[in-house]
């Protein structure tokens, strides 16, 4: 059974969804997840970077788990041409300022709205709605974006993702594992895509790559994984977060901190240099005219004994 709650902190609005031992809260700010936690003997354990923390840190990564789109990571020059028409934002879009009314709520969880004719227009020029949910679904979390395309005659293009933060003790502490499988790393100095794209065979579960390089984005994608289920691991924090990416194309790794890392669902990459029109760019999504684009992800958080 599902249970609901509204919490006021400070300027704050936060909506709550728990069942048993799992809770989630997630802010009308952008619809940001801000605490993933499991209730244990001495308390409640959170999972994120600075989990259920609402006020900015005095300095670095400010966010927990910010909703991308409809682009992600960076614009050339913060713009972009799509279809004749300019669109302007900062990184991942307008998505994670756009204040959101009270969620729907549901069996299983909430649902956060963006009516096409909310979406500004210098943002993004097509009438195309989307619909965020969060549910907890079988002891995990199910995160889905639904994009409704309104425009009768015209296809449309986005990108969007989720830039989750999750804590660990220490980078040296923390244990990524990818699945076995060929991927491709998309190289992006500055964040922008240079061309440049190299195959990577993991064999086993396992990181290919030093964890001291994740201050550089490591752009992978999924060319050929047939398990896409990653796992991140502190054991000195006794937390585990399991990661079903199975519907994703594409993984963002990050950290500039020795106390998070970024694992990050992705349905495209960032621009390029140089820029390509927007409907070019790599790995956009396209949703047919009158089309319905949806797309999910899990995370099971665990402690561990």
């Amino acid at each position: 059974m599902i249970e609901f709650q509204t919490i006021t902190d400070g300027e704050v609005t936060l909506d709550e969804i728990a069942s048993g031992d799992l809770r989630v809260r997630i802010s009308r700010l952008g619809a940001e997840m801000i605490s993933m936690a499991r209730q244990a003997d001495s308390g409640w354990i959170g999972f994120l970077y600075r989990d259920g923390e609402v006020a900015p840190p005095a300095s670095g990564w400010a966010n927990h788990a910010t909703v991308m789109g409809y682009f992600l990571h960076r614009l050339w020059h913060e713009q972009s041409v799509y279809r004749g028409k300019i669109i302007r934002g900062g990184n991942h879009g307008f998505l994670r300022h756009f204040v959101f009314d009270e969620p729907r709520r549901i069996d299983d969880g909430l649902v956060y709205s963006v009516p096409a004719d909310r979406v500004p227009s210098e943002a993004y020029p097509l009438r195309v709605a989307l619909e965020l949910s969060y549910r907890l679904v079988e002891d995990a979390l199910r995160i889905e974006f639904c994009f409704t395309n309104e425009e009768p005659e015209l296809s449309a293009h986005v990108s969007f993702g989720l830039h989750p933060g999750f804590a660990v003790a220490s980078l040296d502490d923390a244990l990524l594992l990818l699945p076995a499988g060929r991927y491709r790393r998309y190289f992006a100095p500055g964040n922008f895509l240079n061309g440049k794209t190299e195959l990577i065979d993991v064999t086993e579960p396992g990181l290919p790559f030093a964890k001291s390089a994740l201050p550089d984005s490591f752009l992978l994608g999924f060319d050929d994984v047939p398990d896409r289920t990653i796992v991140l691991e502190s054991p000195a924090r006794r937390s585990r977060v399991t990661f079903d990416f199975a519907e994703v194309p594409f993984v963002t790794l990050w950290s500039d901190s020795d106390r998070f890392v970024c694992v990050e669902p992705c349905w495209g990459l960032p621009d390029s240099n140089p820029p390509v029109p927007f409907e070019e760019k790599i790995g956009i999504q396209m949703i047919p005219p009158g089309g319905v684009l949806r797309r999910s992800l899990g995370l099971r958080p665990e402690i561990l004994a």
